[in-house]
């Protein structure tokens, strides 16, 4: 194997794993707002009144964090190749080029490999 090539294969699993680290400061920032967020007084009141009936509920688009993770478990599971050949088969050299509605299909496809 050449000095590029290893080089080259470093460069990618540092990406991927910084990754993995953005997705996990992500889940600790959400996981501390939620457990220390302040009770708001006007929400429990408003949570006593009947409510209005709810529009239908969008379709939740998966967050970039949530596809990287993905890919990133799947990278370091040593299918590095398929995930670069599933990302540029959606038309993108990486992960940030491909458009958010793209993800839940991305996923399906990863969960695939």
């Amino acid at each position: 194997m050449s000095k590029t090539k290893l080089a080259l294969d470093v460069v990618t699993d540092l990406r991927n794993l910084a990754g993995s680290i953005e997705t996990l400061v992500f889940a600790l920032e959400s996981k501390q707002t939620d457990s220390t967020a302040p009770v708001d007084k006007k929400q429990t009141k408003e949570n006593k009144e009947p409510k209005k009936p709810a529009q239908p509920p969008k379709v939740k688009l998966p967050a970039l964090e949530d596809v990287r993770a993905k890919l990133a478990a799947l990278s370091q599971d040593g299918k590095q190749v398929q995930v670069k050949e599933l990302i540029t088969g959606f038309g993108a050299k990486k992960l940030s080029d491909i458009p958010e509605e793209k993800y839940p299909e991305l996923l399906e496809e990863a969960e695939k490999l």
